[in-house]
């Protein structure tokens, strides 16, 4: 499992003292069963304050508990009748052009509705291996975050595109509106989890590698329109890194600046994943897509650059 298929959380002073199983349970009893978190426990999928531990476990006040959702028959990948907008498709992969407010796949509060579900139900023959909750993808986008997303169609192909992804063989080009204009060039910090806020990312001395090209398209002397090259792909990079160089971007609730959001309206962060480049993993053809930003982001960009 991944680190955005993970949920963080504190132990209050009402929960401490309960058994660890019982405590999961109590707290998702609107989806889990207590014998779903006992099996996550003895697959060590549970860390209590980073470490694994026994489901008769009882955490304190303040305890961080981690878990690492896995699937089981509570968890159903169903073929959704979800309409993609499709770039690019053949026999190995699929490009589209997912929207705002498309989660990418199965994750907590976010069962069904994703694109993985679209995916099962366009593709038919794609299906879910073994313990994999993301059958088909290599690469994400958050949740209010458009643009080009591209997926594989079988596990051989899964593994070729998740390779060229990692060892960054990948072009991939956003374009952004944020509050202030920032210095244009190379931010090159590291990105790990927020050491107190856990479901944030933040610039931390340990983090991973992390590099994004800024370049300004416009500025209207209150919001930039900006192109973002990034050459690594760590959770919420963009939105970090020009959080970091105090210009937020627009919209966002997790990291900018919620009076400004609300004074401009903006219901989402503005951000798009305009343009990818990349070599077919199968043929070895040169493939570019490119993804029209949606009408709310237009909206904000006609009034930077007139």
């Amino acid at each position: 499992m991944q680190p955005e298929e993970s949920d963080f959380f504190i132990v209050t002073d009402e929960e401490a003292g309960e058994r660890l199983d019982k405590l999961l349970a109590l707290r998702f009893k609107e989806i889990f069963s207590r014998s779903y978190f006992q099996s996550l426990i003895e697959k060590q999928l549970v860390l209590l304050n980073g470490s694994p531990v026994k489901k008769k476990e009882k955490p304190e006040e303040g305890d961080e508990i981690e878990i690492q959702f896995a699937p089981s028959p509570q968890i159903d990948l169903t073929p959704e009748a979800i309409p993609l907008s499709v770039i690019f498709e053949d026999q190995y992969l699929i490009a589209v052009n997912k929207p705002a407010g498309m989660v990418v796949h199965p994750a907590p509060g976010n069962w069904s509705g994703t694109f993985v579900n679209a995916l099962l139900f366009h593709c038919g023959f794609l299906s879910p291996a073994g313990s994999d909750l993301r059958p088909g993808i290599v690469h994400r986008l958050d949740k209010e975050t458009s643009g080009v997303l591209i997926a594989a169609k079988t596990l051989e192909v899964q593994q070729k595109l998740t390779l060229l992804f990692s060892n960054r063989h990948v072009y991939k080009e956003y374009i952004a509106i944020c509050l202030g204009k920032p210095s244009e060039g190379e931010i090159n910090a590291p990105i790990g989890r927020h050491p107190i806020h856990r479901k944030q990312m933040a610039i931390v001395p340990n983090g991973k590698p992390a590099i994004s090209a800024i370049k300004v398209l416009g500025f209207n002397d209150k919001l930039s329109l900006l192109q973002v090259v990034i050459s690594t792909g760590r959770t919420h990079q963009i939105r970090v890194h020009l959080k970091y160089k105090g210009t937020p971007i627009l919209g966002d609730a997790l990291y900018g600046s919620s009076s400004q959001n609300q004074y401009y309206g903006a219901q989402r962060q503005m951000l798009h994943a305009l343009k990818m480049q990349l070599k077919h993993p199968v043929t070895g053809e040169d493939l570019e897509f490119s993804a029209p930003p949606p009408a709310d982001f237009l909206r904000y960009s006609k009034k930077i650059i007139f």
